[in-house]
């Protein structure tokens, strides 16, 4: 979180584009929901559809795009099929698997309440941490971070997270990547 890029100025992430099936009923949950302010609308040329952004805070933007002839979603394909905290977070090479959102870590459970008073199905509470499955019970010092999952009205996956230490230590980055081969499918 305090590392220096060296090669380019990335300041964050300026927005990211997802698709949806019905622009009006994405509007109505991220901003009636969610509360994020609709920011900017585009009509596309030659009816090719439509581009909205939601801002997300700290400068950043949430855009999505409705197109008249997008495919449907293939759910445990581009998107995973449940919330992680149900068993499902596969999704397909090249797909968007959530969006995280970070929160204050002294309101996420204030946060899950409200959501499900408006009606949201939303997953446990989940501490992130180093353990064989990656969550525990109870907070402690391993836990790096908190969080909760939902959907939106198209199956995105969201998170609520919240981060609980700064990263980077040595203990952080210990994992040799995967390759290719190392696959299954």
């Amino acid at each position: 979180m305090g590392r220096t890029n060296e090669e380019f100025e990335l300041r964050g992430v300026n927005h990211l584009a997802l698709v949806c099936s019905d622009m009006k009923r994405t509007v109505d949950f991220y901003s009636g929901v969610l509360g994020m302010p609709l920011i900017k609308t585009i009509e596309l040329p030659m009816g090719w559809g439509q581009h909205f952004f939601f801002d997300c805070g700290g400068g950043n933007a949430l855009a999505f795009f409705w197109f008249p002839d997008a495919p449907e979603p293939v759910p445990g394909v581009s998107a995973p099929k449940g919330l992680p905290d149900r068993g499902e977070l596969l999704s397909a090479v090249g797909s968007m698997n959530h969006i995280a959102f970070d929160v204050p870590p002294e309101r996420i459970e204030e946060y899950r309440d409200r959501l499900i008073a408006k009606g949201v199905d939303v997953g446990v509470l989940l501490n992130h941490d180093d353990s064989e499955f990656g969550v525990a019970p109870e907070v402690h010092d391993g836990v790096f971070v908190r969080s909760i999952y939902f959907k939106d009205p198209d199956g995105i996956l969201i998170e609520f997270a919240c981060w609980q230490r700064e990263l980077g230590l040595p203990s952080d980055v210990r994992h040799e990547p995967r390759t290719a081969a190392d696959r299954t499918v």
